[in-house]
Protein backbone atom coordinates (compact mmCIF):
# COMPACT_ATOMS: atom_id res chain seq x y z
CA UNK A 1 0.00 0.00 0.00
CA UNK A 2 1.17 3.39 -0.53
CA UNK A 3 1.48 6.16 2.41
CA UNK A 4 -2.06 8.15 0.69
CA UNK A 5 -3.46 4.74 1.33
CA UNK A 6 -2.36 3.91 4.91
CA UNK A 7 -3.15 7.19 6.42
CA UNK A 8 -6.34 6.95 4.90
CA UNK A 9 -7.54 3.46 6.25
CA UNK A 10 -5.56 4.41 9.77
CA UNK A 11 -7.59 7.38 10.26
CA UNK A 12 -11.03 5.93 8.88
CA UNK A 13 -10.57 2.87 11.13
CA UNK A 14 -9.89 5.54 14.10
CA UNK A 15 -13.71 6.97 13.40
CA UNK A 16 -11.24 10.31 12.73
CA UNK A 17 -12.43 13.18 10.26
CA UNK A 18 -9.51 15.35 8.39
CA UNK A 19 -9.95 18.56 10.86
CA UNK A 20 -9.91 15.91 13.49
CA UNK A 21 -6.53 14.53 12.81
CA UNK A 22 -5.12 17.67 11.08
CA UNK A 23 -5.76 18.69 14.66
CA UNK A 24 -3.78 15.97 16.07
CA UNK A 25 -1.24 16.29 14.60
CA UNK A 26 -0.84 20.06 14.38
CA UNK A 27 -1.65 20.50 10.62
CA UNK A 28 -4.49 22.36 8.57
CA UNK A 29 -7.10 19.79 6.86
CA UNK A 30 -5.99 20.59 3.78
CA UNK A 31 -2.68 19.19 4.92
CA UNK A 32 -4.37 15.76 5.07
CA UNK A 33 -6.38 15.91 1.89
CA UNK A 34 -3.46 16.54 0.07
CA UNK A 35 -1.46 13.35 2.05
CA UNK A 36 -4.52 11.31 1.17
CA UNK A 37 -4.55 12.61 -2.12
CA UNK A 38 -1.42 11.27 -3.01
CA UNK A 39 -0.04 15.30 -3.31
CA UNK A 40 2.70 15.31 -0.26
CA UNK A 41 3.59 13.28 2.11
CA UNK A 42 4.31 14.23 6.12
CA UNK A 43 7.31 15.70 7.08
CA UNK A 44 9.58 13.40 9.35
CA UNK A 45 8.11 15.50 12.72
CA UNK A 46 4.75 14.98 11.54
CA UNK A 47 5.51 11.04 10.99
CA UNK A 48 6.44 10.86 14.18
CA UNK A 49 3.69 12.37 15.60
CA UNK A 50 1.24 10.04 13.20
CA UNK A 51 3.30 6.75 14.28
CA UNK A 52 2.43 7.40 18.06
CA UNK A 53 -1.75 8.21 17.12
CA UNK A 54 -1.91 5.30 15.11
CA UNK A 55 0.64 3.09 16.83
CA UNK A 56 2.36 1.70 13.89
CA UNK A 57 5.70 2.71 12.46
CA UNK A 58 6.88 5.18 10.80
CA UNK A 59 8.29 2.32 8.22
CA UNK A 60 4.43 1.03 8.21
CA UNK A 61 3.11 4.94 7.21
CA UNK A 62 5.98 5.00 4.30
CA UNK A 63 4.51 1.90 2.69
CA UNK A 64 7.59 -0.41 4.06
CA UNK A 65 9.90 0.46 1.96
CA UNK A 66 12.52 -1.04 4.51
CA UNK A 67 13.04 -4.87 5.65
CA UNK A 68 13.67 -4.00 9.58
CA UNK A 69 15.48 -6.58 11.58
CA UNK A 70 16.57 -5.84 15.16
CA UNK A 71 20.01 -4.79 14.99
CA UNK A 72 20.53 -6.26 18.75
CA UNK A 73 18.96 -9.79 18.16
CA UNK A 74 18.38 -9.92 14.27
CA UNK A 75 15.06 -10.68 15.14
CA UNK A 76 12.62 -9.55 11.53
CA UNK A 77 10.69 -6.39 13.34
CA UNK A 78 7.14 -5.78 12.56
CA UNK A 79 4.62 -3.55 14.19
CA UNK A 80 4.23 -5.66 16.91
CA UNK A 81 7.43 -6.44 18.36
CA UNK A 82 9.32 -3.36 17.46
CA UNK A 83 10.83 -1.37 20.42
CA UNK A 84 9.49 1.57 21.76
CA UNK A 85 10.94 4.57 23.55
CA UNK A 86 9.73 6.42 27.22
CA UNK A 87 7.19 8.51 25.54
CA UNK A 88 5.63 6.47 22.97
CA UNK A 89 8.19 6.71 19.74
CA UNK A 90 9.01 3.92 18.18
CA UNK A 91 12.74 2.57 17.94
CA UNK A 92 12.61 1.10 14.89
CA UNK A 93 16.01 -0.52 14.87
CA UNK A 94 15.27 -2.56 17.87
CA UNK A 95 13.09 -5.28 19.07
CA UNK A 96 10.88 -4.54 22.34
CA UNK A 97 13.06 -7.19 23.90
CA UNK A 98 16.01 -5.94 23.26
CA UNK A 99 15.59 -2.63 23.83
CA UNK A 100 13.04 -1.62 27.03
CA UNK A 101 11.97 1.59 28.33
CA UNK A 102 15.11 3.23 27.08
CA UNK A 103 17.41 0.78 28.31
CA UNK A 104 19.69 -2.01 26.30
CA UNK A 105 19.03 -5.40 27.86
CA UNK A 106 21.63 -6.92 26.63
CA UNK A 107 25.61 -6.26 27.69
CA UNK A 108 27.41 -9.46 26.94
CA UNK A 109 26.78 -11.45 23.84
CA UNK A 110 26.67 -15.10 25.38
CA UNK A 111 23.73 -13.90 27.98
CA UNK A 112 21.82 -13.44 24.78
CA UNK A 113 23.14 -16.24 22.52
CA UNK A 114 22.10 -18.56 25.46
CA UNK A 115 18.33 -16.67 25.85
CA UNK A 116 18.17 -17.19 21.67
CA UNK A 117 19.13 -20.99 21.84
CA UNK A 118 16.50 -21.60 24.59
CA UNK A 119 13.61 -20.17 22.19
CA UNK A 120 15.20 -21.25 18.49
CA UNK A 121 16.16 -24.49 19.15
CA UNK A 122 13.82 -27.28 17.73
CA UNK A 123 13.66 -30.58 15.74
CA UNK A 124 15.35 -28.70 12.73
CA UNK A 125 18.28 -27.19 14.45
CA UNK A 126 20.12 -28.46 17.24
CA UNK A 127 21.05 -25.80 19.93
CA UNK A 128 24.50 -26.56 19.33
CA UNK A 129 23.51 -25.20 15.09
CA UNK A 130 21.77 -22.12 16.81
CA UNK A 131 24.49 -20.87 18.92
CA UNK A 132 27.33 -21.53 15.92
CA UNK A 133 24.71 -19.30 13.91
CA UNK A 134 24.17 -16.71 16.46
CA UNK A 135 28.26 -16.27 17.31
CA UNK A 136 28.47 -15.41 13.36
CA UNK A 137 25.57 -13.41 12.80
CA UNK A 138 25.39 -11.00 16.10
CA UNK A 139 29.13 -9.46 15.56
CA UNK A 140 27.43 -8.17 12.07
CA UNK A 141 24.76 -6.28 13.35
CA UNK A 142 25.03 -2.32 14.56
CA UNK A 143 24.51 -3.15 18.22
CA UNK A 144 27.26 -5.13 18.75
CA UNK A 145 29.28 -3.04 15.90
CA UNK A 146 29.31 -0.13 17.92
CA UNK A 147 28.41 -1.61 21.93
CA UNK A 148 31.17 0.06 22.77
CA UNK A 149 29.82 3.48 22.51
CA UNK A 150 26.60 3.35 23.15
CA UNK A 151 26.68 3.76 27.29
CA UNK A 152 24.77 2.50 30.03
CA UNK A 153 26.23 -0.91 30.83
CA UNK A 154 27.72 0.39 34.00
CA UNK A 155 24.67 1.71 35.34
CA UNK A 156 22.52 -1.28 33.92
CA UNK A 157 24.87 -3.52 35.44
CA UNK A 158 24.83 -2.14 38.65
CA UNK A 159 21.03 -2.50 38.77
CA UNK A 160 20.96 -6.27 38.18
CA UNK A 161 23.49 -6.11 40.84
CA UNK A 162 21.16 -4.38 43.34
CA UNK A 163 18.20 -6.55 41.87
CA UNK A 164 20.59 -9.30 42.67
CA UNK A 165 21.30 -8.35 46.11
CA UNK A 166 17.53 -7.88 47.14
CA UNK A 167 17.00 -11.32 46.12
CA UNK A 168 19.39 -12.82 48.25
CA UNK A 169 18.18 -10.97 51.16
CA UNK A 170 15.16 -12.06 50.73
CA UNK A 171 16.29 -16.05 52.52
CA UNK A 172 13.95 -18.14 51.10
CA UNK A 173 14.19 -20.90 52.53
CA UNK A 174 15.32 -23.82 49.51
CA UNK A 175 16.15 -20.82 46.94
CA UNK A 176 20.17 -20.94 46.15
CA UNK A 177 21.77 -17.59 46.14
CA UNK A 178 21.39 -15.45 43.08
CA UNK A 179 24.11 -15.05 41.08
CA UNK A 180 23.15 -13.89 37.73
CA UNK A 181 19.76 -12.09 36.33
CA UNK A 182 18.85 -12.87 32.28
CA UNK A 183 16.80 -10.61 30.38
CA UNK A 184 13.71 -12.77 30.26
CA UNK A 185 10.08 -11.58 27.87
CA UNK A 186 6.83 -11.41 29.70
CA UNK A 187 4.45 -13.74 27.76
CA UNK A 188 7.43 -16.71 28.77
CA UNK A 189 7.09 -16.17 32.35
CA UNK A 190 3.81 -15.33 32.87
CA UNK A 191 2.39 -17.49 34.63
CA UNK A 192 -1.35 -17.90 36.27
CA UNK A 193 -1.70 -18.34 39.82
CA UNK A 194 -4.93 -19.66 41.20
CA UNK A 195 -6.49 -17.53 44.71
CA UNK A 196 -7.64 -18.76 47.32
CA UNK A 197 -11.07 -17.70 46.30
CA UNK A 198 -10.61 -19.84 43.04
CA UNK A 199 -9.55 -16.93 40.63
CA UNK A 200 -6.68 -17.02 38.68
CA UNK A 201 -4.03 -14.12 38.21
CA UNK A 202 -1.07 -13.33 36.52
CA UNK A 203 1.18 -10.63 37.70
CA UNK A 204 3.77 -9.77 34.32
CA UNK A 205 2.49 -7.81 31.05
CA UNK A 206 3.59 -10.23 28.02
CA UNK A 207 4.76 -7.69 26.24
CA UNK A 208 7.15 -6.56 28.50
CA UNK A 209 11.15 -7.85 29.28
CA UNK A 210 12.08 -7.96 32.65
CA UNK A 211 15.14 -9.30 34.32
CA UNK A 212 15.06 -13.05 36.16
CA UNK A 213 16.45 -16.56 36.08
CA UNK A 214 15.21 -20.20 36.95
CA UNK A 215 16.60 -22.20 39.92
CA UNK A 216 16.91 -25.18 41.10
CA UNK A 217 15.63 -25.94 44.63
CA UNK A 218 18.19 -27.02 46.53
CA UNK A 219 15.73 -29.81 48.48
CA UNK A 220 15.66 -31.66 45.35
CA UNK A 221 12.31 -32.70 43.89
CA UNK A 222 10.57 -31.53 40.53
CA UNK A 223 9.89 -27.93 41.57
CA UNK A 224 11.98 -25.22 40.33
CA UNK A 225 12.26 -21.26 41.85
CA UNK A 226 11.53 -18.77 39.37
CA UNK A 227 12.44 -14.96 39.81
CA UNK A 228 11.74 -12.14 37.75
CA UNK A 229 12.13 -8.55 38.65
CA UNK A 230 12.13 -4.77 37.25
CA UNK A 231 12.01 -1.45 38.77
CA UNK A 232 8.70 -1.81 40.49
CA UNK A 233 8.71 -5.05 41.79
CA UNK A 234 10.69 -8.84 43.06
CA UNK A 235 8.75 -12.28 42.33
CA UNK A 236 9.56 -15.23 43.91
CA UNK A 237 7.42 -18.69 42.28
CA UNK A 238 7.92 -21.85 42.25
CA UNK A 239 6.86 -24.42 39.53
CA UNK A 240 7.23 -27.71 37.93
CA UNK A 241 8.49 -28.63 34.29
CA UNK A 242 7.17 -26.55 31.85
CA UNK A 243 5.53 -23.98 34.52
CA UNK A 244 3.10 -26.29 35.23
CA UNK A 245 1.26 -25.68 38.86
CA UNK A 246 2.68 -22.50 39.97
CA UNK A 247 2.66 -20.97 43.18
CA UNK A 248 3.77 -17.58 43.82
CA UNK A 249 5.96 -17.51 46.68
CA UNK A 250 6.06 -13.25 47.23
CA UNK A 251 5.64 -10.65 44.98
CA UNK A 252 7.23 -7.53 46.96
CA UNK A 253 7.30 -3.93 45.61
CA UNK A 254 10.58 -2.32 45.81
Amino acid sequence: MKTKDIILELRTKKGLSQDELAEKVFVTRQAVSRWENGETTPNTETLKLLSKLFDVSINTLLGSPRQLICQCCGMPLEDGNISKEKDGIFNEEYCKWCYADGEYMYHDMDDLIDVCVGHMANEQFTPEQVRAYMKDMLPKLDYWKKYKYLGGAEKFEEFKQQLISEFNDLHIDGMPKVEKLNALVGGYINLEYRLPNGQTVKFLDDNTTYLGNQLECEFGGDRCFGIAANMDFLLVCTYEENGENPELIMYKKR
